[in-house]
């Protein structure tokens, strides 16, 4: 259902007009500022085309300026206490909290998405805090490792000054993912938002400068990825690159970064299938499948975007899905029962439109949706009949948009189902317990839910396989990235050390002498 109306919030646009006056400049060393050359560039909201605020423009001499001040400001972060960064921490948590509101609001003006998902953006990110503040304290604990005649044992220490580019779908939240384990690790940080959507990690800076997180220790500049993003990558003071967005650009900053030998650690683009067996329980797969397409407007890395389902059901499985996405109501994101929202750009929404007709050239059928109504605004999509080598099955759309294809047997599923170029993650829907291990053990991705839809915890590794990404997020796997691991060892006193320079040679007397001699 279509209702498309545009009557904002007489607090959005007092948000609005405040975010307008200030401008979002950059955020170095503890102060607000222009940048070095002067520019601005303009955010629009997707939801009219409205410019919301001017945005500093920033170069190599901002990100410069920045990597000087994370630098500077590194040796005092990295020696306190973990206790200490553990509370400061939580005042952040704290602050998000307070701020919700206002965060959900400009989060829906800035990126188009509904303002019943966004509201949990703040308790989201509230909770990245507060989990990775309560491991600050241990984030350099390492193992115990003896041998025979030492004691080994490991230790972690920050590895420095870091960067944090971020993406324009869900921008707060995935802020927060990035920066607070940097902070709990000891780390300090050049954030470089998302030309798209800059206005929430304008917020999130002034919080985490609010809630007494040291001058320098964060920092923020805005800018294209072109300019600011490349000097980032390519900055000799910053010593690793955490990066969320499209495949392509994580393997241009790869390039960027090799002759500062930058540790990476990317999140990635996804085609991620969602296989549904005619045992499985089709009610609850036919609500997962829904909402993990069509919610935050199909924006979403870990979307089902393709779906998978078993011969001897399809036709009756993809007709219901058909009837639901036609049912999705789209319109003013900032209206409570408004489940789908504009496109968060222009140009985003023209690449994903340029897949109803292409869909239609390869011979899949456009079964609900494929249409631009006005603006950014696009219906939920399904295409049926659609082959597994299609475009449409295996190039990221990253809309509200799906494909399904049929499949028979398992081992046809998993062949289509691993088909593709990536493997962020997986859905699987069945009730043969023998059937489930077994096929998920065979998925090439670096996350599987079995009879769920994507629910997060935040102990657990978040990441993805092929092109989809390096390295993982979540619990420890984060310190292992913004960390570096020492290893100590401490002889005991017992073991023999071998002689040179002492004139004739003297015959091996132990297992280490006859191992040097040979």
């Amino acid at each position: 259902m279509t209702v498309i109306t545009r009557t904002e919030p007489e607090k959005v646009t007092r948000l609005r007009e405040g975010v307008a006056a200030r401008g979002l400049k950059h955020f170095v060393g503890g102060e607000w500022v222009d940048a070095l050359g002067g520019e601005t560039f303009e955010t629009l909201s997707p939801i009219d085309g409205s410019v919301i605020a001017r945005v500093a423009r920033g170069d190599a001499a901002d990100v410069d300026r920045a990597a000087r001040a994370a630098k500077e400001a590194f040796p005092a972060w990295r020696d306190l206490k973990g206790t200490e960064r553990k509370k400061i921490l939580h005042r952040v948590a704290d602050l998000i909290e307070a701020r919700a509101d206002e965060i959900a609001h400009l989060e829906t003006l800035d990126t188009g998405q509904a303002i019943r998902f966004m509201k949990s953006a703040a308790a989201r990110g509230a909770e990245n805090f507060r989990f990775f503040a309560d491991r600050a304290p241990e984030a350099r604990d390492g193992l115990t490792l003896p041998t025979e005649g030492f004691l080994n044992y490991t230790t972690r220490t920050p590895i420095g000054p870091v960067g944090v580019i971020t993406p324009w779908n869900t921008p707060f939240m995935l802020s927060t993912w990035k920066i607070a384990p940097a902070l709990a690790a000891g780390c300090t940080v050049v954030h470089k938002p998302a030309e798209w959507s800059p206005v929430t990690a304008t917020l999130l800076a002034e919080i985490m400068h609010e809630a007494g997180v040291p001058a320098g220790v964060v920092n923020l500049v805005h800018g294209y990825g072109e300019t600011a993003g490349r000097a980032l990558t390519e900055h000799p003071d910053i010593h690793a690159i955490a990066f969320v967005g499209e495949t392509t650009t994580g393997s241009h900053i790869m390039r960027q970064g090799a002759d500062t030998l930058k540790r990476v650690h990317f999140e990635l683009g996804g085609k991620n299938p969602v296989v549904v067996f005619a045992d499985a329980d089709l009610e609850k797969a036919l609500d997962a499948v829904v909402f993990m397409i069509y919610s935050l407007n199909g924006e979403r890395c870990t979307s089902s975007s393709r779906l998978l389902v078993e011969d001897a059901i399809y036709d009756e499985f993809t007709a219901r899905v058909a009837e639901r996405a036609r049912s999705i109501r789209v319109g003013d994101p900032f209206d409570p029962a408004t489940e789908v929202g504009p496109l968060v750009h222009p140009r985003h929404t023209q690449k994903v439109a340029s897949y109803f007709d292409l869909a239609r050239q390869e011979g899949a059928t456009v079964a609900a949706g494929g249409e631009v109504i006005e603006g950014n605004f696009v219906t939920p999509t399904l295409f049926t009949g659609a082959r597994g080598d299609m475009r449409v099955s295996q190039e990221e759309i990253f809309g509200p948009v799906l494909t399904a294809i049929p499949f028979t047997g398992d081992a046809e599923a998993l062949s289509l189902a691993n088909g593709v170029r990536y493997g962020l993650a997986a859905y699987l829907w069945t009730n043969d317990l023998t059937r489930a291990h077994t096929f998920a053990g065979g998925l090439e991705a670096g996350m599987v839910w079995v009879n769920s839809e994507n629910v997060r915890h935040l102990p657990t590794p978040f990441g993805g396989v092929k092109n989809s990404g390096i390295g993982r997020d979540g619990g420890d796997w984060s310190f292992d990235f913004y960390m570096e691991t020492k290893n100590v060892a401490i002889s005991l006193g017992t073991h023999k050390t071998a002689r040179l320079g002492v004139g004739q040679a003297q015959p091996a007397k132990d297992a280490a002498d006859r191992k040097l001699a040979e």
